[in-house]
């Protein structure tokens, strides 16, 4: 039996089950638990190791969802938006846009004006200033590296980033574990337990050790993301065709991550309008470097091996030295890139980006939508069975409202009244206190420990920063820097490796570097800390040898995908 797997598992009596522990499973997970549900929340890898990790980081409403006239996902998100800027304070920061207009742009200055109008209009209870129009001048001068060719004004407005939304996802699973809730990672959901034409629970293999359990409920929420079809399976009749019944479609989006470069934006993102298909994207400050991206291409490729091709590279990069002259990025400036599929409802037809990005509780008792948007309907190819709900779409914005809606059907299923939601007004563990900045400064001044120590941690932990330094207070080689580049970013100290393997329930290395610490997102994606890592782990927690050095050979093969700079310099170096 697995130290990690409750022994009495399979005699635990359960309201609810969750299936995938993403933003919106950790988010479901959180609202059930804290309404009194017992819940038991599940993912075949790590807490945000799926779509989460691979977003582009921004808390917005959607600016361009207006063009497809879905008003009310836009006022949803930026609903979302200042309720996730209150419960999530230290990770969630307002940040700048500038929308530069061109002569070839498909909307000029007066449309421009309009869609901000309205943004601003459904923004109604915001805690941001609103839109500013700026004529060319203006631009010039706020942005001098702007391709000046055709530029004819531009918009200027606020939404807000979450540099490290894995840290959300990971801080909803610890208020879940808190409220009661019990968390298993790396358990991979085999199938559906079926009794009576209900969903009854899940059979789940402990991917480290092999052994197989099962676990009952009334309901079952199947919040697996791209994989939701994956989940469903069993339920697709023998012969047909695969894509019969299907529910999720998604589309590949590619990041890259580059140092700063001349004429790169300042304290502000580009909200830019490419060339080559009219595609919005982003060029964005963040971690210390600048986020290019994304892409929007359909995939029917491998969902747990996804990278950006060089195809999606040269595209942002040829957008991006034209937008900004100056810049003349190649793919040797690139540090390393990311990927990921969006769980967007299945749609072979037409333009990707008018797929909608609204979500679905999808009740399949009913055969149909018990919260949020309309699908088009399954319940012709897939057989009506009570004890399940499945997840369609949702976005990071929006995760709060999701979990509420997916709460209060499990409610419905379970014939109870549904108390009232208040997981959009408690703050996350990191966010406890009033004043964030009042507590911040408070701790800097009390801190022994270097400025960039102490900013990294709050950046990181929130109000829980001295519990991590309270970790290493009897070894203050726990309190230095693995890394020998020492900023916010990259100053990784062995406290932080304790404390995700005690605390926040990490189970491997690739956990503590890519969703615990975030250096693995430093601009040596985490290789110069990886070693150091696993030793502190073997000093202090027991790791053999054997499997520190099998840690970090995994961290490295997982780490290939992103095709860093680092990877590529010693292959050049080799030949």
């Amino acid at each position: 039996m697995s130290s990690r797997i409750p022994q009495d598992i399979e005699r635990q009596v359960f309201d609810l089950i969750v299936v995938g522990a993403g933003i919106n499973g950790t988010g479901i997970a959180r609202d059930a638990a804290m309404r009194g549900l017992r819940v038991l929340l599940l993912d075949k890898g790590d807490i945000s190791s799926g779509t989460t990790q691979w977003a582009t980081r921004l808390i917005h409403g959607g600016l361009r969802y207006l063009e497809h006239y879905e008003f009310a996902l836009v006022r949803e998100s930026l609903r979302d938006r200042e309720a996730i800027l209150h419960v999530a304070q230290h990770l969630v920061k307002p940040l700048g846009f500038l929308v530069p207009i061109y002569d070839r742009s498909s909307r000029g200055p007066l449309m421009i004006r309009l869609g901000m109008n309205v943004y601003d209009a459904l923004s109604y209870d915001r805690s941001m200033e609103r839109h500013k129009m700026l004529s060319r001048k203006k631009v010039e001068e706020r942005e001098p590296g702007l391709n000046p060719e055709g530029l004819k004004a531009a918009a200027f407005y606020y939404d807000a980033q979450v540099e490290y939304a894995e840290r959300v996802a990971v801080e909803n699973a610890i208020s879940a574990r808190d409220n009661g809730a019990t968390i298993i990672t790396y358990a991979n959901v085999e199938r559906l337990i079926m009794e009576n034409g209900e969903v009854r629970g899940v059979e789940f293999t402990d991917v480290f050790e092999g052994e197989r359990y099962a676990a009952r409920a009334p309901v079952t929420v199947n919040v697996a993301g791209p994989w939701v079809d994956e989940i469903l399976a069993d339920l697709h009749r023998p012969g047909n065709d695969e894509n019969v019944g299907r529910f999720m479609g998604g589309t590949k989006g590619s990041h890259l991550i580059v140092d700063p470069f001349p004429g790169a934006p300042e304290g502000e993102a580009l909200y830019v309008e490419a060339r080559k298909d009219g595609r919005p994207y982003f060029i964005v400050p963040w971690n210390g470097r600048y986020l290019i991206g994304t892409t929007d291409l359909r995939y029917e490729g491998n969902l747990d091996h996804v990278s950006a091709s060089e195809d999606e590279i040269q595209y942002l990069l040829d957008e991006t030295n034209y937008v900004i002259p100056a810049a003349k990025l190649s793919r040797e400036d690139v540090l390393f890139t990311y990927a990921g599929v969006r769980p967007l409802p299945y749609n072979p037809e037409g333009e990707t980006g008018g797929v909608t990005r609204s979500h679905v509780v999808f009740d399949h008792a009913k055969g149909g939508s018990a919260a949020g948007g309309k699908v088009k309907s399954q319940s012709a190819e897939l057989p009506q069975v009570g004890g399940l709900l499945s997840i369609i779409g949702g976005k990071l914005t929006t995760y709060l409202n999701l979990s509420r809606q997916t709460v209060d059907a499990v409610f419905e299923k379970l014939d109870r009244k549904a108390p009232k939601s208040t997981s959009r007004k408690v703050p996350l563990p990191g966010s406890e206190t009033s004043d964030f900045e009042a507590f911040a400064a408070g701790f800097r001044s009390a801190s022994t420990i270097p400025e960039v120590l102490s900013g990294r941690l709050l950046k990181l932990y929130g109000v829980r920063a001295a519990e991590v330094l309270k970790v290493g207070e009897d070894d203050p080689e726990l309190l230095t820097p693995l890394s020998s580049i020492v900023s916010v970013e990259t100053a990784l100290i062995g406290a932080e490796v304790i404390w995700a393997l005690r605390e926040e329930m990490a189970q491997t290395l690739s956990d503590v570097l890519l969703r615990r610490t975030m250096v693995g997102y430093g601009p040596r994606v985490g290789l110069d800390v990886a070693d150091a890592a696993a030793q502190v782990a073997v000093k202090h927690l027991g790791w053999e040898d054997e499997r520190a050095e099998r840690e970090v050979r995994e961290y490295r093969e997982w780490i290939e995908r992103y095709t860093p700079k680092e990877f590529r310099d010693r292959e050049s170096s080799r030949a």
